[in-house]
């Protein structure tokens, strides 16, 4: 598993503040993420900060998770950058919250039509999926991706 490196960080100051992945927002999930294999994954701790009910993150936040995975599966495996466009979840079992509580976020391209990726997106906490979700993903010309998003790709730690 090798570590992605983030290709936005150094822009804050021309307004790079993702809610998912900006290492400097405050209120931010400050998620990272690694490639293993086919799949990206993010490893997070839901602090209680999150949470919807009592010690259970919040299902909006579960949404904001593998929203932002996708993209990064995007970036990392097809090298550029888009919008989601669909996002379809199933809450399965609660997500715990808490100092100590660590799950995993995965994501991979279950499949592409022209300009579009289908994605399949999972929250996971001690080996159960708790949620699960199909994301279509409007995927930009490489160009466009440069041009209006500021991406230049998308590499891993050595």
């Amino acid at each position: 598993m090798k570590k992605i490196i983030n290709p936005w960080r150094g822009l804050e100051d021309q307004g790079y503040n993702c809610f998912g992945c900006a290492p400097s927002n405050r209120c931010g999930l400050k998620m990272e993420f690694y490639e293993d294999g086919d799949e990206i994954v993010s490893f997070w701790n839901p602090s209680d900060d999150y949470q919807g009910w009592l010690h259970t993150l919040h299902g909006g936040i579960q949404s904001a998770l593998m929203d932002e995975i996708a993209m990064w599966v995007i970036a990392r495996k097809l090298q550029t950058s888009g919008m989601t466009t669909r996002l379809d979840i199933k809450f399965r079992k609660p997500v715990p919250t808490g100092p100590d509580k660590k799950i995993e976020v995965r994501s991979h391209i279950k499949e592409m039509k022209r300009n579009f990726a289908i994605l399949d997106a999972r929250i996971i906490y001690n080996g159960e999926i708790c949620s699960e979700a199909e994301i279509t993903y409007f995927c930009f010309p490489k160009d466009k991706a440069e041009s209006d998003f500021y991406f230049h790709g998308c590499e891993v730690e050595e």
